[in-house]
């Protein structure tokens, strides 16, 4: 592996207190050297003008399909569509075919997914065995195999003493459990959001409430067991006032958003159909609003994309039909400088912040931050340019996003992992 010089840019790395124009200087994959302007003959050099270049940003909720996913996502898509978003990890949810609770199946993904050189893969192990809310699955195994922190995600953990044995048995491995919080009493058939546009579609809702109830329950128990949990893919008002109090309690509760829960409420449907069909579902715009305050509070610890990819056969079918989810590697940043940074919700740095350190620290892995030492997982991206997404030009598999057309600003130029440079962009 030969070395690389980023030149010229502005490199921010909040964890670190850098925010200044510096050059890197990366060998072995590691970084070797920061300094303003670097004088070295490095076999590639990246001219980075005019860009931030940040810590390799990390997904802490993506679904990469394989195994047994493939028509719609294969583990080489998924990873291209990620270092093209500036993704420099990944951590997959377990919910394949089979369902990932095993730890064979943690290392198998792990080797194949090393094996492509793109973005590393930490697999989120199953909580329970299928999947299926009966039995817990041998946390300790799964751990020592590489997995980073369990979950039966797109479903609940089934019931509060499986909750509670799950957060129990992550506690005594300093991991945490992360769950999909719905009630599926409440929630059972619903398509999209329980309001005006479920009414006028003649499709039946999905309330506020199924996510509050198992919010509630959740940070009932993590406050009874002391262990981390997790909250995937906030998207209520509620939700975020309970886990803001929580936290000024000193419950060990994180929680995400996604950058479609930020940026659309379920008039989208209307548009889009099944595009914008996602679980949980898009809301009202009280509930937008609120998810966006609570990532300026801090109360809300991460952005994350919960990459869902369908082929096309399966999201062309009627809303009630159709699966959920919607891709988002590619728009993630874009969105996020376009819908939070420019309109003064939050700060460059901060957004940074919450795609790179904050994540890292969640799983417990030392990345998300820039240091002479640290592995070379950088993003470069152009913070001000404006440019069209088009899902068909995209490197996922699947083309299911309700932002298709949109024009964002804020665009990635290069992306290295582990020291390589496994995204570039043409001409660039």
């Amino acid at each position: 592996m030969g070395t690389l010089l980023i030149k010229n840019g502005r490199v921010i790395s909040p964890e670190d207190g850098i925010d200044e124009k510096l050059d890197l200087l990366i060998e072995k994959g590691m970084i070797q050297r920061i300094a303003p302007a670097i004088q070295s003959l490095a076999d590639e050099t990246l001219d980075a003008e005019g860009c931030a270049v940040s810590p390799g940003f990390i997904d802490l909720h993506v679904h990469l399909r394989e195994p047994g996913g493939e028509e719609s996502e294969t583990l080489e898509t998924g990873l291209q569509a990620a270092v093209a978003g500036g993704f420099t990890a990944v951590c997959a949810m377990p919910n394949t075919r089979p369902v990932i609770d095993h730890p064979d199946l943690v290392r198998a993904m792990i080797e194949k997914a090393g094996r492509l050189d793109l973005a590393t893969v930490f697999p989120i192990a199953a909580a329970s065995r299928g999947s299926e809310g009966e039995a817990l699955t041998d946390f300790g195994a799964l751990a020592r195999a590489g997995a980073v922190a369990f979950s039966d995600d797109g479903k609940p953990l089934k019931t509060a003493r499986l909750m509670q044995r799950a957060l129990e048995k992550a506690r005594s491995l300093e991991m945490p459990v992360i769950d999909h919080c719905e009630e599926p009493s409440l929630s059972d058939g619903g398509s999209i959001n329980a309001g005006p546009v479920a009414e006028h579609l003649q499709l039946k809702g999905i309330p506020a409430a199924s996510e509050d109830v198992c919010v509630a329950r959740d940070l009932v128990l993590a406050a009874a067991t002391g262990a981390r949990l997790h909250v995937a893919h906030l998207s209520t008002c509620g939700a975020a006032e309970m886990i803001r109090a929580a936290k000024r309690k000193g419950v060990p509760v994180t929680c995400e958003v996604t950058p479609h829960h930020f940026t659309l409420t379920e008039e989208a449907v209307a548009a889009h159909g099944a595009m914008a069909k996602m679980n949980p579902p898009l809301r009202g715009p009280s509930d937008r609003d609120a998810v966006i305050t609570a990532l300026g509070d801090g109360t809300i610890d991460v952005v994350a994309t919960d990459h869902a990819p369908h082929a096309p056969a399966l999201k062309a079918q009627p809303v009630a039909a159709a699966p959920f989810g919607v891709i988002g590697l590619e728009t993630a940043l874009g969105l996020a400088i376009t819908q939070l940074v420019d309109p003064g919700h939050i700060t460059l740095p901060y957004l940074i912040e919450l795609m790179s350190s904050r994540p890292a620290r969640i799983i417990g892995k030392p990345l998300g931050r820039i240091g002479v030492g640290r592995a070379a997982d950088i993003t470069v991206f152009d913070p001000v340019r404006r440019w069209t997404y088009r899902a068909a030009d995209g490197k996922s598999k699947s083309r299911n996003s309700p932002f298709d057309g949109w024009e964002l600003k804020g665009k990635v130029v290069a992306t290295i992992a582990a020291g390589k440079i496994a995204y570039r962009e043409r001409n660039y």
